[in-house]
């Protein structure tokens, strides 16, 4: 027994060590904004779609004042049409995931004899992240449902979805990204109570999200912006999303524009609209036994997204800065909050001479499978 004790603290100080020589990384700030840049042409065959959207001088500005931002991390959304220009004024200082493609009537035949199946496989999305920030794995993932091919806002004529990625922030520390846009309703539709549809489609694209986050959920806390098209007293996503993730015990929500200005209350679904929300959200999700982030601040860009006094599209740049705070920091005892075995039993921990400790020991233990606890 003596030598089993001895050489299981040779062992823990020989790890002990180890991680002695691992500094915690920098927990400093980093800012993502989600901007739907209204990058659908003016005219598709000869049909008008978007005549009053920038289109290339516009989405040149756009790409000016993206620049100007300064930002750390970039979701952007209807980005079809003018990549380039968009890009034009972003290259020097950042990377971006690839562009599927515009809406472009010219560059594919048309069968008009089933034009049922008429499918643009772009998506519109676009994840821009600063040369200092790496991009470790990237996922496109295309909706399930979606709904309105020739009418309701032609939401299932293109391939929305969402793009994952997993980015490195300048000081090391792992962030995962989600970056999306949902099907819409036009006004028309909600005011003769037609939008029923459209309504549906939304809650399955909250509910494949939802499960694509809790099936790759881990350590690193998770981000979720883009064009939801969703209120909060139209779609009942605060129940699909927020808290069928919290109830888990896995992990933790909070839709940043509502702890800023709303002080954390959600409306109620039917209830009456909540004044300046916008389709845009910024979501954080943190996971329970893992790093974090905090809301340092967010807000709609009002005064600046403008162009002779007029909006440079048809959505405002949601901006919302986070701090990263990691593990070490927030000083919680890692027994309590290791995960149970299969048998819901806590691991058992030691004491760096080979003693079984317990919930109130004070200082670093060691697992048998080589974690480290801290308290």
């Amino acid at each position: 027994m003596k030598k089993i004790r001895h050489t299981l603290a040779a062992f823990m100080l020989g790890c002990i060590s180890a991680f002695a020589g691992e500094e915690p990384k920098t927990n400093s700030t980093f800012s993502i904004v989600s901007l739907n840049v209204d990058g659908l042409p003016g005219k598709l065959a000869f049909i008008p779609v978007n005549s009053d959207g920038p289109m290339s001088a516009g989405s040149e500005r756009i790409s000016e004042y993206l620049a100007n931002l300064n930002c750390d991390i970039l979701c952007l959304q209807e980005d079809f049409n003018y990549r380039m220009e968009i890009w034009s004024r972003l290259f020097a200082n950042y990377q971006h995931d690839e562009w599927s493609g515009g809406i472009i009537y010219e560059d594919r035949e048309i069968d008009f004899a089933h034009l049922q199946n008429l499918k643009f496989e772009c998506d519109g999305l676009n994840t821009v992240w600063r040369n200092n920030i790496q991009s470790d794995s990237y996922e496109r993932v295309p909706w399930q449902k979606s709904f309105g091919k020739f009418s309701h806002d032609f939401d299932d004529i293109i391939t929305k979805g969402f793009r994952c990625h997993e980015l490195t922030l300048s000081d090391g520390n792992q962030i995962v990204v989600y970056n999306m846009h949902m099907d819409a309703s036009s006004n028309r539709d909600e005011k003769k109570g037609n939008d029923g549809k459209d309504r549906e489609a939304r809650i399955s694209q909250w509910q494949q999200l939802r499960d694509h986050i809790l099936e790759h959920l881990d350590q690193r806390p998770v981000i979720v912006v883009g064009d939801m098209n969703s209120y909060y007293h139209r779609d009942d996503f605060k129940t699909e999303f927020i808290d069928a993730i919290t109830t888990t015990g896995r992990a933790t929500v909070s839709d940043a524009w509502i702890e800023k200005y709303n002080k954390g209350i959600y409306p109620e679904m039917g209830s009456e609209p909540l004044e300046k929300e916008t389709l845009d959200k910024a979501l954080y999700i943190n996971p329970t036994d893992g790093n974090s982030v905090e809301l340092v601040n967010v807000s709609i860009d009002l005064s600046n997204y403008l162009y002779n006094d007029k909006p440079l599209g048809d959505h405002y740049p949601l901006i919302a800065t986070f701090r990263y705070i990691s593990s070490y920091e927030q000083g919680a005892t890692r027994i309590n909050q290791t995960a149970a075995d299969a048998n819901g039993a806590t691991p058992e921990a030691y004491d760096l001479s080979g003693r079984p400790v317990d919930a109130t020991h004070k200082g670093i233990a060691i697992t048998k499978q080589g974690k480290f606890l801290k308290k």
